[in-house]
């Protein structure tokens, strides 16, 4: 197996690798994305030979297309492990800059990040010893990657010793090195359908990597569900656990973080067994996702699963204290999911039995045919083979394009612009007042949130889920504040206010007195909060008006004599 990290081995993928394959006796391998390189100058360098990168795990590769650029090899810090001397020293007005390094002392990331800071407009990484290519991918967890991981834009590859050595040799002589770097063909585009999944998680307690793939969940939903109404891609969401031994079943590790008496597990979002979130929580929730698009699939309406995931994040976070199932059903509910059918898919987790659909997980995280092993999370993988780069919406986006036939491109891969319209649908899962023709639900080209409003002068505040209430001064031209109103005489007179109790007693004694109705007010009147009408009653000779105050609304009723 190829090692993924740039300084060590992504031990949680291997971990969940081997015991899955020894568990469940069966290979896989770790595959290595690559694009071309070919060298256009100097002349007697190029027979038409075409040379292998591997896709780094970060920077935005060109999927679909090509550069052309120089290669300069720096005079100093030739393994731009720190920044380099002066003004964008690499940028160049003529021809792209590919900036060659050497592989070794820093991060893989760290050497691109101080090539684009340079002015380069791509990366190569010589290795430093003969061997296959691997795949350069970034720190998980370093004050090192912080700040810099999410703005590295320019492609990097890594390329053999060898290569490496020939194009050294070539400017060192004095020659003007020409390369094409080539993603055209690393996305195979055989029809005009694209199937892609996306390998994730529910944690979102596990750093830069959680952080990341909640982002691009957000960020990209509405493309996601763009491409599937429209019927141009197939989608389908995974999720990887791995199995315990039977002879660990007794250990603490096994007992937190799995479930079905050992089957399915995920490490402990704490990394503490005794605080917290378990790794069986995790485990659980991810089956409940799972479960949403199966459901939502056979309902045709596969596309809600961004909707529940992007929710369940906003609403049920593990930062929050709100990661809990019922929180997640509140979530179900208001996305119009059948509950019944998602507990029955989801089934009993302390059963002693296979869940046929976490079962199916397992061995899809197996590499099989052209598709190598899935150990780094999050991956999203396109037509069997998987995105490289960093995970975000434009880079993601473009990758899926390249994999259309030609021809067959859907109208999102031609043009910039994006509306989405989520808010047709079932009001997007948002609060509504259909009364006041008021909803929480805005179209973004994201997709949609679900924030209360301002509207018609008056600002809403609640979680925009599940409820929205009127604040502030201008609540009375809305429903009239939920309070008591009466018509008379052609005049509407309303209990609503937000005004302060002696200025209400002296309107309501004005408002009285035009109506030529004596008006005594009662002596037992009691103050209330701010924004709530004041609690108050006045008798009249032809009428009780009997007034109560609830929270910051309030209910009134009139009552006439007999």
């Amino acid at each position: 197996m190829a090692m993924t990290m740039a300084t060590g081995i992504n031990w949680v993928g291997l971990l969940m690798i081997w015991l899955t394959a020894t568990t469940r006796k069966v290979e896989g391998r770790f595959v290595v994305e690559k694009n071309s390189i070919t060298v256009l100058q100097p002349y007697n360098m190029n027979e038409g030979n075409k040379h292998d990168a591997s896709i780094a795990n970060f920077g935005v590769p060109y999927y679909g297309g090509s550069m052309v650029g120089s290669v300069v090899y720096p005079d100093k810090g030739t393994d731009a492990c720190k920044p380099f001397d002066g003004d964008k020293p690499f940028k160049s007005t003529f021809r792209p800059t590919i900036l060659l390094v050497d592989r070794g002392e820093c991060y893989f990331a760290l050497k691109a990040w101080n090539a684009q800071q340079a002015g380069a407009a791509a990366v190569l990484v010589a290795d430093s010893i003969d061997e296959p290519l691997i795949t350069m991918d970034s720190p998980q967890e370093s004050n090192d990657g912080d700040g810099f991981i999410e703005k590295l834009e320019i492609p990097s590859v890594l390329i053999e010793k060898s290569f490496g050595d020939t194009l050294k040799s070539a400017l060192k002589k004095g020659n003007e090195v020409a390369i094409k770097l080539d993603w055209s063909e690393s996305m195979p585009n055989p029809d005009g359908r694209v199937e892609y999944e996306f390998w994730t998680n529910s944690n979102d307690e596990c750093g830069a990597r959680c952080d990341e793939q909640m982002s691009f969940l957000k960020d990209f939903k509405g493309h996601a569900q763009i491409l599937e109404k429209g019927g141009y891609t197939i989608f389908t969401p995974h999720y990887i656990t791995w199995y315990c031994p039977k002879i660990f079943l007794g250990s603490s590790q096994c007992k937190s973080q799995c479930i079905n008496q050992g089957r399915y597990c995920a490490p402990d979002p704490e990394q503490d067994f005794g605080e917290g979130y378990e790794g069986k929580d995790v485990v659980f929730e991810n089956l409940r996702q799972l479960c949403v698009h199966k459901v939502a699939k056979e309902e045709n309406r596969s596309w809600v699963w961004w909707d529940y995931v992007t929710d369940f994040h906003i609403r049920c976070s593990m930062k929050q204290k709100k990661y809990t199932k019922s929180c997640a059903e509140s979530v179900l509910k208001s996305l119009n999911l059948p509950l019944d059918k998602i507990k029955n898919c989801v089934g009993d987790p302390e059963a002693d039995g296979e869940n046929e659909v976490l079962k199916n997980e397992q061995e899809k995280q197996v590499g099989q045919g052209s598709r190598g092993d899935v150990t780094i999370l999050p991956t999203v993988v396109i037509n069997d083979v998987q995105y490289r780069g960093k995970l975000e919406r434009t880079g993601v986006l473009k990758a899926l394009c390249a994999a259309f036939k030609e021809t067959t491109d859907p109208p999102i891969c031609l043009t910039g612009g994006i509306e989405t319209d989520e808010c047709l649908e079932n009001n997007g899962g948002c609060w509504q007042d259909r009364h006041a023709n008021v909803t929480a639900c805005k179209d973004t080209f994201r997709g949609r949130v679900c924030e209360c409003p301002l509207a018609n002068g008056v600002q809403y505040e609640g979680d925009g889920y599940a409820s929205c209430t009127a604040v502030g001064p201008a609540r009375c031209t809305i429903n009239n504040g939920g309070c008591w109103s009466e018509s008379r005489n052609g005049r509407t007179f309303s209990a609503c206010s937000v005004l302060d109790l002696n200025f209400l007693v002296a309107s309501a004694r004005k408002a009285f007195v035009e109506m030529a109705i004596p008006v005594k007010m009662l002596m037992n009147v009691r103050k209330v909060q701010h924004a709530s009408a004041p609690a108050a009653a006045a008798k009249t000779h032809g009428a009780d008006i009997i007034a109560s105050a609830e929270g910051i609304g309030c209910t009134y009723r009139i009552k006439t004599h007999a």
